[in-house]
């Protein structure tokens, strides 16, 4: 699963390496529109439901955090 979403990732962002980078938003690597972007793609590729209030930066800034969102959002009915 990680690996999927780092290739989202580079989809999203090509020129950042993501496995470099502790926090993706303080290093500049994502701002509001990629994350909006990164919702649908996830959405999409993992047949889960992100709740608006759920799309704070803490859910986007790491591998880890993007991983542990998506493993605890319910799936699509």
């Amino acid at each position: 699963m990680k690996e999927k979403i780092l290739n989202i990732l580079k989809d999203i962002r090509p020129e950042f390496d993501f496995t470099a980078s502790l926090n993706f938003i303080e290093d500049g690597m994502l701002d509001s529109f990629d994350i909006v972007t990164l919702v649908s793609e996830l959405e999409d590729n993992f047949d889960v439901l992100i709740d608006g209030e759920d799309v704070i930066p803490e859910n986007f800034d790491s591998i880890e955090s993007v991983s542990y969102t998506h493993l605890t959002l319910p799936t699509i009915a």
